[in-house]
């Protein structure tokens, strides 16, 4: 099954999604509108809110509030993205110009957070506390992430451990929300809910450890962003970490000064040490091993489509090359 297929089966669902999207991103300031639109607007993959969409179909959920709190997830995704960007200082984004590279850092940073606020105003047209707490609870993790990578970056020290915390809070708690609230809307079980719940952390996981992967190995047009960006950043992720610690005192000091001078050493000496090392077959590994874990955890919910789907998209998270 391509992600073709999976988009295919639930192409009506988010053509509701982004209806949602269009009505709730209103706002009677046009710059709110102007930076709103343009980045829900930039090609994104829309793999959060398409969790909702399928976790609530696994379970046969056949209302329409999915449709809402996908919305609900794009939009606090979409204020992670302005405030990034903003933070890291980033001017492309899916092969095009960040908002705050055309908008500026000010409107950037004030319109995520008329994202965020839009969020909890739909969260609580839902009327439900349990829905209310997931999401106020992952927004509150994705925030504490931010400021641990903050922390992280330009610290050669980070070690494997604190780097899949910063992914877990980050980039995973998001995941795993998205596929809680299917959950949660199709009256799962708690023993199902804590499966969905599991499947979402282990795929978003094993997506940015494919996408750090991705930023050593992916090619411009596939990934819409340069090589090397988060070493221009200073971020020291898997395949960095793993050179380090695995490479000669040598090696090890090429990317430590790489990640201390934020890239400033050049590129091409650390690409050649990571792939001396091996670092990119040991990410690909670590990442294959979160997607099976995200697959083994929803082994024992019926068979659906749905349910292939999601079988497939812990595929596709690792296989991809964007």
């Amino acid at each position: 099954m391509s992600i073709e297929h999976i988009r295919s089966l639930i192409t009506q669902d988010m053509g509701a999604v982004d209806e949602v999207i269009r009505e709730k991103l209103h706002s009677h300031v046009v710059l709110i509108r102007q930076v709103s639109e343009y980045i829900i607007n930039s090609g994104g993959k829309r793999l959060r809110p398409a969790l909702v969409i399928l976790s609530a179909g696994a379970f046969n959920y056949s209302g329409k509030r999915h449709h809402d709190l996908a919305a609900v997830v794009e939009f606090i995704h979409t204020a992670t993205l302005l405030h990034d960007d903003v933070v890291d200082a980033s001017e492309l984004r899916r092969s095009k110009a960040t908002a705050n590279a055309l908008f500026g850092n000010a409107a950037s940073v004030l319109v995520g957070d008329f994202l965020y606020s839009r969020a909890f105003q739909m969260m609580v047209e839902v009327n439900d506390m349990r829905v209310m707490q997931v999401l106020a609870d992952a927004t509150n993790t994705i925030a504490e992430g931010e400021v641990l990578q903050l922390l992280n970056c330009r610290n050669p020290d980070v070690d494997e451990e604190n780097y899949l915390r910063v992914i877990r809070y980050k980039t995973a708690k998001l995941f795993e929300a998205a596929t809680r609230l299917g959950a949660i809307l199709g009256n799962a079980t708690p023993a199902e809910e804590e499966a969905m719940s599991a499947y979402g952390m282990h795929l978003g996981t094993a997506f940015q450890l494919t996408d750090d992967m991705l930023d050593y190995s992916g090619d411009y047009h596939d990934t819409g962003k340069n090589l090397g960006d988060d070493l221009a950043e200073g971020k020291p992720t898997l395949p960095l970490i793993y050179a380090m610690r695995t490479g000669s005192s040598e090696q090890a000091a090429i990317i430590r000064n790489a990640i201390e001078q934020g890239g400033e050493g050049g590129f091409q000496p650390v690409l050649q040490v990571i792939q001396q090392t091996g670092a990119l077959d040991y990410a690909r590994q670590r990442a294959q091993a979160e997607s099976a874990m995200a697959s083994a955890t929803i082994e024992s919910l019926p068979n659906s489509n749905y349910k292939e789907c999601l079988l497939q998209l812990a595929v596709f998270a690792v296989a991809r090359n964007y």
